[in-house]
């Protein structure tokens, strides 16, 4: 591995680091709004799914009252 000095290092990150494009405000609220509204989504789902699997193997097994 090709040894680099910790100054020529720093300037290397700073130069990259530079070239990323950053989110703005608006769009990191909008991004996490949005994270929220899908976990909320998935975890109705998973729930009637495991309530459905549930009820069924209940059925299947005949301890289903």
């Amino acid at each position: 591995m090709a040894k680099t000095n910790p100054f020529t290092f720093i300037q290397q990150v700073r130069s990259e680091v530079s070239k990323v494009t950053w989110p703005t405000r608006r769009e990191t609220a909008v991004t996490t709004i949005m994270v929220f509204i899908m976990v909320f989504i998935a975890s109705i789902f998973f729930l009637l799914a495991d309530q459905v699997m549930g009820w069924g193997v209940g059925l299947l097994l005949g301890v289903g009252n």
